[in-house]
C-alpha cells in the first residue's frame, strides 16, 4: 500500500492593526503539529505579554546584532519599532514536515515572498485579514483602548497603505466574526494540506 508524507506548510498571515489577527491567531496556534514562530521585537511588552509566548523582546543592540549575523528572514521598522522573524526555527520545521505560522505585516510578508529560498517558497500560503472598511477598523481600535488618539490615526494610515497590497496574497478573508474567520482559515489550512505537490511518496 502506497504511503504519503507531506511537507510542513508556511501559513503566512497579515491583517491591518485591529483587523481580528491577533484573536484570529491566537485561536490557530492551538491547532495540532503546527509550530508559530513567535517574532522578535524592540518594543515595549503591553500589560500581560510573556517574553517567549507573545514576542521575543530584544534590546535594539541585540536586534541589530542579530541583523548582522543573518539570523532573521525577515525583519522591518514598524511604527518607531524593529520586528523580525527568525529564520533557522522555520526552516527546521518546515523541513520536519511541520506546518508553521507567522503573524507579520505587508512589508515582512513581502519580503518572505522574495527571500529565493526553495524551502521557504515551496510551502507558501499567504493569508490576508481584510476589514469591512477603514470606518470599522477605526471603532476596533477604539474599542481595544492600548492607542491615543494619534496613535489610531497613525495606524489607520498604514492600514489604508496595507490593505492596497491584498492582491499580492494568494488568499484573502474578509474579516467578519473570530468564529467566522477561524472557519474560513481552517478551510485554506485544508485545502492547502491536499495539494498533491505537497506530498512525497515514501
Amino acid at each position: 500500500m502506497m504511503k504519503l508524507s507531506r511537507s510542513g506548510i508556511l501559513f503566512v498571515v497579515s491583517a491591518p492593526s485591529g483587523a481580528g489577527k491577533t484573536t484570529l491567531v491566537e485561536r490557530i496556534r492551538q491547532t495540532p503539529n503546527l509550530f508559530y514562530s513567535v517574532s522578535c521585537t524592540t518594543r515595549a511588552p503591553r500589560p500581560g505579554e510573556i517574553d517567549g509566548q507573545d514576542y521575543r523582546f530584544l534590546s535594539d543592540a541585540d536586534f541589530r546584532e542579530r541583523v548582522a549575523k543573518g539570523d532573521f528572514l525577515e525583519h522591518a521598522h514598524v511604527h518607531g519599532d524593529h520586528y523580525g522573524t527568525l529564520r533557522e526555527p522555520v526552516v527546521t520545521n518546515l523541513k520536519g514536515g511541520k506546518d508553521v505560522l507567522i503573524d507579520i505585516d505587508t512589508q515582512g510578508a513581502a519580503v518572505i515572498r522574495n527571500c529565493g529560498d526553495p524551502v521557504i517558497l515551496d510551502a507558501l500560503a499567504d493569508v490576508f485579514i481584510m476589514p469591512p472598511d477603514l470606518e470599522e477598523l477605526r471603532k476596533r481600535l477604539l474599542k481595544r483602548g492600548t492607542e491615543t488618539v494619534e496613535q489610531i490615526d497613525s495606524r489607520l494610515t498604514t492600514a489604508g497603505r496595507e490593505m492596497e497590497h491584498w492582491r499580492d496574497y494568494r488568499y484573502i478573508i474578509i474579516s467578519g466574526s473570530v468564529e467566522e474567520d477561524l472557519q474560513r482559515f481552517r478551510q485554506i489550512m485544508e485545502a492547502e494540506s491536499y495539494l498533491s505537490r505537497r506530498l512525497v511518496q515514501k
